[in-house]
């Protein structure tokens, strides 16, 4: 018996060096899938790049298509919530047809909230196509959500204003 209390006690190091080996591969891992998230291009970064090569205001082509698009607001898609921070929010509705003869992949619009006067109190671009539809053909029609926030109680929210800003075909 007493030699069995006076032998030493030997650890088993093999499952210690499997752990530390795990826990670098782990990190290995996440460096790496961090790495790639940002070597790709944002979304900005795309969405940008093809509006770039858009039809804009003052341009032949824009003038003639954007005669041909029809935008109008859905009043039964029109509301209007508190936030939080005790500003007002505003859903809004509304439609956009093309008319233009041609197949629409990009278009950006401006949705501005104006007073009675005409001024704008607050606006908002957004692209809606390949945003919200992946493209619009000839004689199509899709529905439009924007969302505007930051609005005040007082403002005087009288009417909506829906405006191209950029168009490219197929």
């Amino acid at each position: 018996m007493d030699s069995f209390i006076k032998e030493p006690i030997q650890k088993d190091n093999s499952s210690t060096k499997i752990m530390i080996g795990a826990l670098i591969v782990a990190v290995i891992l996440v460096f790496c899938v961090i790495g790639f998230m940002y070597s790709r291009p944002s979304v900005v970064d795309i969405q940008q790049k093809a509006l770039d090569s858009a039809f804009r205001p003052g341009s032949s082509e824009f003038e003639v298509l954007t005669k041909k698009i029809v935008l109008s607001t859905d009043e039964n898609r029109l509301m209007e919530s508190p936030t939080a921070m005790g500003s007002i929010m505003m859903s809004i509705g509304g439609r956009l047809k093309n008319l233009t003869g041609k197949t629409l992949t990009l278009i950006e619009l401006n949705v501005a909230v104006v007073d009675m006067n005409g001024k704008v109190i607050r606006d908002k671009n957004i692209v809606v196509i390949p945003k919200q539809a992946e493209m619009l053909a000839d004689r199509e029609e899709i529905p439009i959500t924007v969302v505007i926030e930051g609005f005040k109680k007082e403002d005087d929210r009288a009417n909506l204003r829906w405006r191209v800003t950029a168009i490219k075909t197929q």
